[in-house]
């Protein structure tokens, strides 16, 4: 099958004009209503200047194809994903580039109930957008109806909680002008009507394309400023800040520093056991020891997963698993069909904030004494599968644990760490950690940098396994 460069492991992104344009938006609203036959399908699109033409060109391929289209207009994926499963429409598409730099945008699609598409489906419909003859059905054309379920939303997310138990906190909320700004107004109204006083600091609010201050991209350490400075400044008990599509979303503290997404995990966790009882919670395997010991202590069992939200969502429906987190800051909710959130996780940190009357930063603490964490660090290789062999056999005779579900990971008595591949690049990531020692942590943390950086330059490894 020729392949279709913008089609990545599960979704579709590329550069505007280049990669992707109206003809393509056409001809992949066609080729979904062949390979699906989804009778109706939600799609919705982000903030990006690029994204209303393409969503219209989506809408018009579909409706070309007998499909009935319900367009959300600007939204969050999240909100995709809901409708797809609210309206019971076959397939669910949103225009958005997330993260990624200014010139591109893609295609996230999705199936009945918010599913992912399997492998088949996706490469199917790849297929068919790679034919240079695709079929044009004679069938009747579908409508075009613009739709609004922002409120049936707004009440599934306030569902995690109770609203008037919240304290009268003050927070900081950064959407990086962003698709988070309108849906979160939504959700404050709510919480408003509904008895909570909470203070909120809107920061980059306003849904601008050109994004003035920048990509929002709150994982980089070069934009944590952007909402650290403003919950220092003003006071506040702690921020979060959004990416494009809020599907992800990240937490700083009183003191404006960013909370390492395994601590955040943890704390989701934590929140979930206590909200729905015992039972499963999935996680990532790149950094685990916190999570195991806050899942084992609130009466859970912890169930790891390969990094990636088809393989998040699929672990935790066969686990019936209430809550699945990744360190990258995606959050997965059974009662939202599974799918990642970038707003229920704010709620829930409110109300545990509000239930235990601490900060987030002495809720963090403890996490942080007892399980360092030496945060992902990336080093560029030409080699990946090699330097990770070369590691594996420099280690695995005084490892008490090895396995491979993703990447390498090793386990020792005082330390552990995780070694994998990048999908998309050629780049290793490394994450270290042990058990309550941040001297033990710098130290195999600079032993792990120099033995790959060796690795990556000698071709015989036998001295790594001496």
């Amino acid at each position: 099958m020729t392949r279709i460069p913008c089609f990545k492991a599960y979704d579709i992104r590329g550069k505007v004009g280049i990669e992707l344009d109206p003809d393509f938006a056409v001809r992949l609203g066609r080729a979904v209503a062949v390979c699906l036959t989804p009778g109706k399908v939600v799609i919705g699109r982000d903030v990006r200047e690029s994204s209303p033409e393409l969503a219209a060109a989506l809408a018009y391929g579909l409706s070309a194809g007998g499909v009935d289209v319900l367009n959300l207009g600007l939204c969050g994926t999240e909100e995709v994903y809901f409708a797809t499963d609210n309206i019971g429409a076959g397939a669910g598409i949103m225009v958005t580039a997330s993260h990624n730099p200014i010139e591109y945008n893609g295609f996230k699609l999705i199936g009945p109930g918010a599913r992912p598409l399997t492998d088949a489906e996706f490469r199917g419909i790849e297929a068919m957008m790679a034919s240079p003859m695709q079929p044009k059905p004679e069938i009747s054309a579908g409508t075009v109806m613009p739709v609004d379920l922002r409120q049936a939303y707004v009440d599934r997310v306030l569902s995690f909680i109770d609203p008037a138990s919240l304290a009268p906190l003050r927070i900081v909320v950064n959407a990086g002008n962003g698709a988070a700004g309108p849906t979160f107004d939504a959700i404050a109204g709510a919480l408003s009507d509904k008895g909570a006083r909470l203070h909120i600091i809107r920061v980059h609010h306003t849904p601008d394309g050109r994004f003035p201050n920048g990509i929002p991209n709150p994982l980089l350490p070069e934009n944590h400023a952007a909402t650290g400075d403003h919950v220092w400044a003003s006071g506040a008990d702690f921020g979060v800040a959004w990416d494009g599509d809020f599907d992800r979303c990240f937490f700083f503290d009183a003191t404006g520093a960013a909370i390492p997404g395994e601590y955040v995990v943890g704390l989701l966790a934590r929140a979930m056991l206590e909200r729905d009882g015992p039972g499963a919670i999935v996680h990532d395997p790149r950094v685990v020891w916190n999570t195991r010991s806050i899942v084992e202590a609130t009466g859970g069992h912890a169930v790891p997963s390969p990094v990636g939200h088809v393989f998040m969502k699929d672990r935790m429906r066969r686990t019936n698993a209430c809550y699945g987190g990744e360190m990258s800051a995606h959050h997965y909710f059974r009662d939202f069909m599974y799918c990642d959130s970038g707003m229920i996780p704010l709620l829930l940190i409110l109300e545990l904030l509000s239930r235990t009357r601490r900060s987030l930063a002495g809720e963090v603490a403890e996490m942080r004494r007892n399980y360092p964490s030496s945060g992902e660090i990336n080093f560029r290789v030409a080699d990946p599968a090699r330097i990770v062999a070369a590691i594996r056999a420099h280690f695995a005779d005084r490892a008490v644990l090895v396995d491979v579900l993703d990447g390498l990971s090793l386990e020792f008595p005082d330390w552990r760490f995780n070694l994998r591949s990048s999908n998309t690049e050629p780049l290793l990531r490394l994450n270290v950690e042990t058990a309550g020692c941040p001297t033990l942590l710098w130290e195999r943390q600079e032993e792990m940098t120099q033995l790959i950086h060796l690795a990556a330059v000698s071709p015989n490894l036998a001295f790594l396994e001496s």
